[in-house]
């Protein structure tokens, strides 16, 4: 009798232990998720010494960067405080189940002015580095982009080892004429004119730097973030070592300088290796 009542409260410990392993599971099971609110605004700086209007987010020029793990949700609620419409798109991002969120017009409706929309992605299967930009109306000649990086989950090794620091150089041309007088000269038939200058992060030129220790090694993450103009990009006296384009570890070259055309992202590895001193 006494074997009948143990066998039977360990029967019954073992259902109890089932049961929480399953209620750990079933809480445990979904990917992590991260919540972003964002104001879009106009906003004046003088990245060339004129004053421009531009597209702020949350007050930033450029944007708020986002920075997540392979397979987490972004739950990233916009509120649209311009007068026009305004749709972001999340370059190279893959949207999965939800495809019409891209931020391509047509498939995607844009944010009406002082109106909101949440966008919802989730993160699967990448790893590298984007940019967000909005995609109307040459709003992206204002701003209103950002970098958008996707890590590697602890688990999965990266083909080379942890840099120094990672930076983000979100890189393109500018133009001293407002967004609104650029598309004015687009919707007229005529093509853009050259561009007054480049701007790194939002920065005319020798106004953006990067601290860096000597002997160190330091990633790079570099966008061309313009609307007409492919850049070379180049770090006096140093070589780049390509370890990432667009999502995808690379084998790994050598070069003295990089062409990035509009819309690439790619990732070099840069070593502090020459005698201390400004490049």
């Amino acid at each position: 009798m006494g074997d009948c009542r143990g066998d039977r409260l360990r029967a019954c410990c073992f259902i109890i232990i089932l049961v929480m392993l399953l209620v750990c599971c079933c809480t445990n099971g979904e990917d992590p998720y991260k919540f972003y609110t964002w104001n879009v605004t106009y906003g004046d700086i003088y990245p060339l010494g004129v004053k421009q209007q531009v597209i702020l987010i949350n007050g930033q020029y450029p944007g708020p960067q986002i920075e997540t793990v392979t397979n987490e949700n972004l739950i990233i609620n916009v509120f649209n405080s311009l007068d026009q419409p305004f749709l972001i798109s999340w370059n190279g991002v893959q949207q999965r189940r939800n495809s019409w969120q891209d931020g391509v017009y047509g498939t995607n409706c844009p944010i009406p002015p002082g109106r909101n929309f949440t966008y919802t992605l989730q993160v699967k299967d990448q790893i590298g580095s984007y940019f967000y930009f909005p995609s109307l109306a040459l709003h992206k000649a204002a701003g209103g982009y950002g970098g958008f990086r996707i890590l590697s989950r602890s688990v999965v090794p990266v083909p080379f080892p942890p840099p120094a620091a990672d930076y983000t150089i979100l890189a393109g041309d500018w133009y001293n004429k407002n967004h609104n007088d650029l598309k004015a000269i687009l919707d007229s038939g005529h093509d853009l004119p050259f561009p007054d200058g480049l701007i790194i992060n939002g920065r005319g030129a020798n106004g953006y730097t990067f601290t860096v220790d000597q002997g160190k090694t330091y990633r790079f993450r570099i966008s061309n973030v313009g609307i007409t103009t492919s850049i070379n990009f180049r770090i006096q006296g140093h070589k780049l070592l390509l370890v990432e384009v667009e999502g995808t570890h690379t084998l790994q070259n050598t070069y003295d300088s990089l062409d990035i055309h509009l819309g690439q992202s790619l990732s070099v590895l840069v070593t502090a290796d020459q005698p201390a001193r400004d490049y």
